[in-house]
């Protein structure tokens, strides 16, 4: 089976948590993931400044190691990243801002992606949000 992942929760929360072992264990299990979608406060997971106390499991740092070990297709919603601040060169340049805290293996695309993942998907399965 083809997941298509839509993560609305930053990376502290507990749904974020369960999103990345749910996409572990579906790579696991020999299904596929056509896109991992971080939207809303999603965003946050992709921030090279996310700081995790000592104390706790450093989910965003988890994602990032999962996306690259696994070169998954990890897209970060344009318009929920600009507006809490998660930027990429590109945009840290158009919007004339001094700091860049979107590395790779993140993309910056617009809600189309999330779309497009959901028709090549067998199922479309979101975490987080309200």
């Amino acid at each position: 089976m083809k997941f298509a992942i839509a993560v609305f929760s930053p990376a502290h929360a507990p749904s974020s948590r369960r999103a990345l072992r749910f996409a572990e264990a579906a790579l696991a299990g020999g299904h596929q993931i056509a896109r991992l979608f971080f939207y809303q406060d999603g965003v946050h997971s992709a921030s090279a400044n996310v700081v995790t106390p000592q104390d706790e499991l450093d989910v965003a740092a988890q994602w990032r190691a999962f996306i690259e070990g696994n070169q998954l297709d990890a897209v970060v919603c344009i318009a929920a990243a600009l507006r809490r601040g998660v930027l990429d060169a590109t945009e840290a340049n158009r919007y004339q801002r001094p700091a860049v805290n979107l590395p790779a293996p993140w993309e910056l695309s617009g809600l189309g992606q999330l779309h497009e993942a959901a028709q090549v998907a067998d199922r479309l399965v979101c975490f987080g949000g309200d």
